[in-house]
């Protein structure tokens, strides 16, 4: 893949699919078992939650700097990047917006009431009012009625009319195409994150796979074995390649013949791919310019952060905790394995839709070397946004039916001797259990919005990650255990029973509930392992500890899967040094 030039706008739209497309593992068009046809969660839905957002931070900016609503919004553009007109755009939605909002900020009304008048949000016939505050006293409806006094309707259905043009030209930009489409939006997308081997970081660049070390010639890419040893160039750019002038040879045949040499490779969902949403980004008392610094980034990324993941991290973390990686662990076991790692990984993906990216995997069966495959859903498959949640979870039956399919791909594609570890889906009541008396991001200022408000609320809008497990409803939250219980009993028997020609299969179990046993020995607490923006996912700190957990029940009980410890590990870094960098 060649280096683009990121096309990055709008803080708006960033916020509007924040909490709908990726702050959830589960996709927005989540296909129904019933009738397989995408339920769509309506453009609507998305501006009333980005709306009650940014109203929010507006606000709570205006009462950090006593200053006015309208300064306020001046100023979090002002913390924009200029980078893509971000900042400009961000100037322009003030203006579009600002005197409607600033009018109504000016009567102290709660960001849910201002955006239900501002016709932002909107109530369907004989359905309830949706809101992330507490309730008004003389009650919604008339509080509503009341704020919509203050301007003229005209100017509600304008702004509206605006709001959806400003939309659509947000998602006519390539950046913003894919997760446009995503949230129902009737623009075209292009698949603009070709994943390949490449020079270049983001846009499934080398973040998600190995360093291409020669980014013109197709033949030369990380994991495949060794073309003549390496003794010209380094084919497979694991930075060990030449001939020691001493005794004539190969330095890739010296170190790394009979090492076991092999690649990590997860196949995941948005845990995998390391979902991660910058706090800084939505408390307003911690904003500044340096907090959207990283924005651009982020967004080519799909507000993923693979390069610190539990399963290819390989950079020092810069959003909090620490980097530890399975794949680190392997090329610290064997340096020939250096750059050999692809992180197959989607926000939204699940045993249904796996086989649509499974493709996108680069390992050459004749050609390239062994692989480690991580089978990571861990949750999509019970996790969904619709109310009758039950009813849109994976079977047994389907499940099955989805893993073996899946794996007689990877045993037509991976080489002989690689390895297949089928991770248990988790029990997400953890979620519940550990932050619904806490308080969201952005409640913490006025000490006003918990995570059972918040997730009440994603319910409301039929937009919550997932429905079985972040709701109060503690029956339902029971009976999606149950359900994950039995898609993981179908993981373990598949383990146990089958038998492929090229990979050796095997299961491992309740990852998540043994890094929470670990951290509360080590003095933490259960709600220091999840992100605090989305209250769904794995955090940094618990992805390191998970590497180290996984690498060490692994390596104890079935230490032929990660190889032998090469013994000349510290001649090759005598010899290559960093081996490249990454």
């Amino acid at each position: 893949m060649t280096k683009r030039s990121l096309v990055v706008s709008l803080y708006l739209l960033l916020i509007l699919v924040v909490f709908i497309q990726n702050s959830r593992s589960e996709t927005l068009l989540h296909p129904d078992k019933a009738t397989n046809n995408p339920v769509q969660v309506s453009k609507q839905k998305v501006s009333c939650m980005g709306c009650v957002l940014i109203v929010s931070i507006v606000e709570q900016l205006a009462q950090i700097h006593n200053s006015s609503a309208q300064k306020a919004m001046e100023l979090m553009c002002s913390y924009m990047p200029e980078q893509g007109g971000i900042r400009g755009i961000c100037s322009l939605i003030a203006e579009l917006f600002g005197p409607d909002l600033i009018q109504l900020l000016s009567h102290r009304l709660k960001p849910d009431v201002i955006c239900h008048a501002a016709k932002l949000c909107k109530t369907e016939p004989h359905q309830p009012v949706c809101y992330l505050y507490k309730k008004p006293l003389m009650g919604f409806k008339r509080t509503i009625k009341q704020a919509e006094k203050i301007v003229r309707k005209s100017k509600y259905e304008k702004s509206s009319e605006t709001f959806s043009r400003v939309f659509l030209k947000i998602c006519s930009l390539p950046l913003f195409r894919k997760i446009c489409k995503t949230i129902g939006s009737s623009v075209p997308a292009e698949d603009y994150d070709q994943d390949n081997f490449s020079a270049f970081p983001s846009l499934r660049g080398y973040h998600w796979r190995g360093r291409d070390c020669n980014d013109m010639k197709g033949s030369i890419y990380p994991g495949q074995s060794p073309k003549d040893w390496d003794t010209i160039e380094d084919s497979n750019c694991n930075g060990i390649w030449g001939f020691d002038r001493k005794d004539g040879l190969p330095y890739e045949k010296k170190f790394c013949e009979g090492t076991d040499s092999k690649g990590m490779i997860i196949l995941g969902d948005s845990a995998a791919a390391h979902f991660h949403i910058p706090p800084e980004w939505m408390i307003p008392m911690n904003m500044s310019k340096n907090s959207f610094s990283n924005m651009a980034l982020a967004i080519s990324n799909e507000l993923d952060w693979p390069q610190f993941s539990m399963y290819t991290g390989f950079q020092n973390s810069t959003i909090g905790g620490w980097t530890q990686s399975l794949y680190l662990r392997l090329r610290d076991w064997n340096l020939c394995n250096h750059r050999d790692y692809q992180n197959i990984a989607r926000n939204g993906g699940s045993s249904n839709n796996l086989q649509e990216y499974l493709k996108s995997m680069a390992r050459h069966q004749q050609l390239d070397k062994p692989a480690i495959v991580f089978y990571a859903m861990i949750g999509n498959d019970v996790c969904n946004h619709s109310p009758d949640t039950l009813k849109h979870m994976t079977t047994p039956i389907h499940m099955k039916t989805n893993v073996m399919k899946e794996l007689n791909y990877l045993d037509m594609n991976l080489p002989k001797g690689s390895h297949v570890i089928l991770m248990s889906l988790a029990d997400g009541r953890f979620l519940w259990d550990t932050l619904h008396d806490r308080y969201h991001p952005i409640g913490q200022l006025n000490k006003d919005v918990t995570y059972e408000q918040f997730y009440g609320f994603l319910s409301c809008l039929e937009s919550n990650p997932c429905e079985g497990w972040m709701n109060k409803n503690e029956t339902l939250r029971n009976l999606t255990t149950e359900r994950a219980e039995k898609l993981s009993s179908i993981l373990q028997g598949i383990a146990t029973s089958e038998k492929f020609t090229n990979f050796e299969l095997s299961y491992y179990e309740n990852l998540y509930q043994k890094v929470s046993e670990k951290w509360e020995r080590l003095g933490g607490n259960p709600w220091e392992l999840l992100e605090p923006v989305d209250g769904f996912h794995p955090n940094q700190v618990a992805s390191a500890i998970g590497a180290d957990l996984i690498w060490e029940e692994v390596l104890q009980k079935q230490p032929h899967i990660f190889g032998k410890q090469n013994p000349y590990n510290q001649e090759i870094r005598k010899r290559f040094g960093d081996q490249g960098g990454h």
